[in-house]
C-alpha cells in the first residue's frame, strides 16, 4: 500500500474515533435508509430542509463552530440551533442536532486544514468565491457592520475590498501563521493577513469537520452552497475522501 494511502485512512480511524465518541442519540429509522449531514453552516434555510427531508430520512446539524486557535484566543458560540423552530422534528427524529465542532483543533484536523491552505486550486476557489459569493462573504464576514482590522475598525465593505485583493489569494498561509497573528497587537496590513487567514481556516475547518462527522456517523454530506459544494469536492479528491456529496440548488429563495 502506497504511503500517501496509509496516511489517508489513518487519518480517517482516528477522525471516526474522536467524533464516534459523543454523537447525539440516533434517529429512529432503518439503517439502510440514507440521511444527511447539512453542511458547512448549523442553520439551513426552512426550504432547503423540506427538500432534504423529501430525499433523506433524517437530517443532521452540528452546532456553531466556535474554533479556539490558541489557548488565549477564539470565538463565542451562539446557541442557535434548528430545532428550535422544529421541535417536531427533533421529536420524530428527522431532525438531529447536536455535533460539537467548537474547541481547538484536534491534531488530525489541523493537518487536513494545512493541506487546504497549501493547495492552490482549492486556494483559487476559496478567492474566487470570496469575490463573487455574497453568502460566502456573509458567512465569514458581515458586510453591514465594522471591522476590527488590527489597530482600527475599518467599515465592512471597504475591509471586504480589501480582502479582495489578488495577493491574498497568493499569499503562503497556514496555521502557525494565523495562530501567530492572533496571539499579538498587528498593524493594519497585518490585521488584513489575520482576518483572510481565519476565513481560510474556518471554511476547512468547518469542511474536515464535515467529512469527520460523515465518516463517523455514516451519513451523506448535502449543502445548498455551491462554493461550498467545490471546495468541499476538492478537498475529497485531494485527500481520497468518499466523494459523496449533494448539491441542492437554490431557486426564489
Amino acid at each position: 500500500m502506497a504511503a500517501r494511502e496509509k496516511r489517508d485512512i489513518r487519518n480517517q480511524d482516528s477522525h471516526v474515533a474522536l467524533f464516534a465518541r459523543a454523537a447525539p442519540v440516533p434517529p429512529r429509522f432503518l439503517l439502510g435508509e440514507p440521511h444527511a449531514l447539512f453542511y458547512p453552516f448549523h442553520l439551513c434555510h426552512p426550504d432547503t430542509l423540506a427538500r432534504l427531508l423529501v430525499r433523506f430520512a433524517s437530517v443532521h446539524f452540528r452546532d456553531f463552530m466556535a474554533l479556539q486557535l490558541t489557548p488565549m484566543s477564539g470565538m463565542t458560540a451562539f446557541q442557535e440551533r434548528m430545532g428550535l423552530s422544529f421541535p417536531d422534528l427533533i421529536e420524530s427524529g428527522r431532525l438531529v442536532q447536536g455535533y460539537d465542532v467548537s474547541g481547538p483543533l484536534p491534531s488530525t484536523v489541523a493537518a487536513a486544514v494545512n493541506r487546504d491552505l497549501r493547495d492552490p486550486l482549492w486556494r483559487a476557489r476559496f478567492h474566487t468565491a470570496l469575490r463573487w459569493d455574497r453568502r460566502l462573504q456573509r458567512g465569514l464576514f458581515e458586510p453591514s457592520h465594522s471591522l476590527r482590522v488590527g489597530d482600527r475598525l475599518v467599515p465592512g465593505p471597504a475591509a471586504l475590498l480589501r480582502l479582495m485583493d489578488h495577493s491574498f489569494g497568493q499569499q503562503i498561509y497556514d496555521l502557525d501563521l494565523v495562530r501567530a497573528l492572533s496571539k499579538r497587537d498587528v498593524t493594519l496590513e497585518e490585521g488584513y493577513l489575520f482576518e483572510y487567514g481565519l476565513a481560510l481556516v474556518k471554511t476547512s475547518a468547518s469542511l474536515v469537520y464535515t467529512q469527520t462527522l460523515a465518516l463517523a456517523h455514516q451519513i451523506q454530506p448535502a449543502t445548498d452552497s455551491p462554493s461550498h459544494f467545490a471546495l468541499y469536492t476538492q478537498s475529497c479528491l485531494r485527500e481520497n475522501w468518499p466523494t459523496i456529496n449533494h448539491l441542492l440548488v437554490r431557486t426564489g429563495y
